[in-house]
């Protein structure tokens, strides 16, 4: 065991680990939860730590030894990614002061290890004044957390893209499949399940576009703003250097921020990452929804799609198979949407020059990300890209529904084709049936009024008109 001091007191820290007091208090004040902090913001923390110590070195406030040794620790962890060290909670006090001293008080210590290697004398390396030069935890966290998220939002756009890509897919499949289009749960007029596969990716294009369109507003950063944006305690050659370097180390293109003071205390670039999720999220769930709907049944449902049988339904009722992948994608929005609600409330509560509560909102957003790409893949894989449409049976509906007869109404009439309905419904005969026994209509133009291609596309049907008019006469 080792003592370790800080300005509460003393603490006894086993003498094998590389965190410190600090780490060591977090874990003890912040019995929350057993998630640890993310290991995106884990590894850009590490990432900040060494573009500090190069930035503070050309400074001229880092000696070359001390720097080079914090670089060689931060290459070792990056390249090793064993993070068993950073054992503060995702759920913290202290507005992330606690992950930024165990980073600290981590990379202090395998420096140190490493300066001894080969019986070389110790080079003393302090987790603050060395490793924590010229930042501070309210411009090193924030800035971890907008770097986390941007490294995961391609992983999650990508999915969305695929997402896009099968249902356009479907569209094309199913481009002339016809079916009965619905408002309020009612019979409206018909549609194709082209055109609902088309609707469905045109909706998540704009959620792709919605996301993308966070970049660029997560990468401003506060680094260099230190305590509350003066940039108290840094030089003005490092505030020039660190983000041009940290970009090196992380191959992001983030940019300081105009003003470092805003940038500090403000967290609208949160609040507006997780509202494009939770917009995707209500989107997602939409689709869900329609999905489990159009597939119910099967006997005594609309059991106009069948989705792909992934599990047994019922340890009770013998063959039932349930929409599992909707539902899941259901509750993982359902999540989303709740995480959203914490960014909102946690980024409100931000007061004067800083928020306090980045860890939620960095917990919830991270957790977002990464399910919704997840529950994205399964969606696109284990139910979209097998979803088969009851093409007969969807058309069967159409012909025989009353909504088939609005076609008819600029040619007979409202009340006549009113009484067609009435009679259709009380016959269960096809509205296009009853016409062509009734004579009302030549039979060639009758057959065109009810093709899909009429049915669907309003536009056509002046051309049906004059058609009409012609034979009529």
């Amino acid at each position: 065991m080792r003592i370790e001091k800080d300005c509460i007191g003393e603490m006894f820290v086993p003498d094998n680990v590389l965190y410190g007091i600090h780490s060591l208090r977090a874990k003890h004040n912040f019995p929350i939860t057993n998630e640890k902090v993310d290991p995106a913001i884990i590894q850009s923390y590490l990432q900040i730590k060494k573009a500090a110590a190069i930035a503070n070195e050309k400074a001229g406030t880092l000696d070359k030894e001390k720097s080079d040794l914090i670089v060689s620790a931060c290459n070792q962890l990056l390249f090793s990614k064993d993070y068993d060290a950073f054992i503060t909670p995702a759920i913290q006090g202290g507005a992330g002061t606690s992950t930024n001293m165990n980073v600290n008080e981590v990379v202090s210590q395998l420096a140190m290890r490493i300066s001894i290697k080969n019986g070389r004398e110790k080079v003393e390396i302090h987790p603050n004044d060395d490793v924590n030069q010229s930042q501070s935890t309210n411009d090193t966290y924030p800035t971890a957390g907008k770097m986390a998220m941007l490294k995961l939002l391609p992983t999650l756009t990508a999915a969305v893209s695929d997402l896009v890509d099968a249902l356009s897919d479907k569209a094309d499949q199913y481009a002339t499949a016809i079916k009965v289009g619905r408002t309020q749960l009612q019979d409206a007029v018909p549609t194709t399940f082209g055109k609902s596969f088309s609707a469905y990716a045109s909706m998540f294009k704009r959620d792709l576009q919605r996301l993308k369109g966070t970049q660029k507003l997560l990468s401003k950063v506060s680094l260099g703003g230190t305590a509350i944006g003066t940039g108290i305690n840094a030089t003005a050659a490092y505030q020039e250097t660190v983000v041009p370097v940290l970009n090196k180390v992380s191959h992001l293109s983030l940019v300081s921020a105009s003003n470092l003071v805003d940038a500090t205390q403000s967290s609208d670039a949160f609040t507006t990452f997780s509202g494009a999720m939770k917009a995707l999220a209500v989107d997602l769930s939409k689709f869900s929804n329609d999905l489990r709907l159009l597939s119910s049944g099967p006997q005594a449902g609309l059991n106009e799609i069948q989705l792909p049988k992934k599990a047994a339904g019922s340890s009770i009722m013998p063959g039932k198979v349930n929409p599992i992948i909707p539902e899941v994608v259901n509750q993982v929005a359902f999540e989303v949407i709740g995480n959203d609600v914490t960014v909102t409330m946690a980024a409100e509560s931000g007061q004067l020059e800083l928020n306090a509560f980045e860890p939620i909102m960095f917990k919830s957003i991270l957790t977002s990300e990464q399910h919704l790409a997840r529950a994205i893949d399964t969606l696109v894989e284990n139910c979209v890209s097998g979803i088969k449409v009851n093409v007969d049976d969807c058309r069967s509906e159409v012909e025989h529904s009353s909504i088939s007869a609005t076609v008819l109404s600029p040619l007979l009439g409202y009340e006549k084709t009113t009484s067609l309905i009435k009679e259709a419904v009380s016959t269960k005969k096809s509205v296009k049936e009853i016409v062509k026994a009734k004579h009302l209509l030549p039979d060639a133009l009758v057959d065109n009024l009810f093709s899909p291609e009429v049915l669907t596309n309003v536009s056509r049907i002046k051309d049906e008109r004059s058609v009409a008019g012609s034979n009529l006469n």
